[in-house]
């Protein structure tokens, strides 16, 4: 799945917002051992910078959230009203 795309197609003031959300996925989430070190560092690294909500952030972000917990992503997306977004992801589960 192209995540870059995806963020592409999130608008810039419902960034913050979706990064919000999604960090709070990924910290919830009893699935880290799924988190792969590589993606892990490069989201510490963003959110030490302070630039989570940024192309490279989210990218990382929802690549994360999907690994960990794709369900609740996809539902994260729809009550964000990124149904688009939401659909991409949930065809790509399903293909996999």
């Amino acid at each position: 799945m192209e995540y870059d795309k995806l963020v592409e197609a999130i608008a810039v003031e419902k960034r913050r917002m979706v990064s919000d959300r999604l960090v709070d996925i990924i910290l919830t989430s009893k699935n880290d051992e799924k988190m792969p070190s590589q993606l892990a560092n490069a989201i510490l690294s963003h959110w030490q910078k302070d630039i989570l909500s940024t192309q490279d952030g989210l990218t990382a972000l929802l690549e994360a959230a999907v690994i960990l917990e794709p369900e609740k992503t996809v539902t994260a997306l729809t009550e964000l009203q990124l149904t688009g977004i939401a659909e991409q992801v949930k065809g790509a589960l399903v293909k996999v």
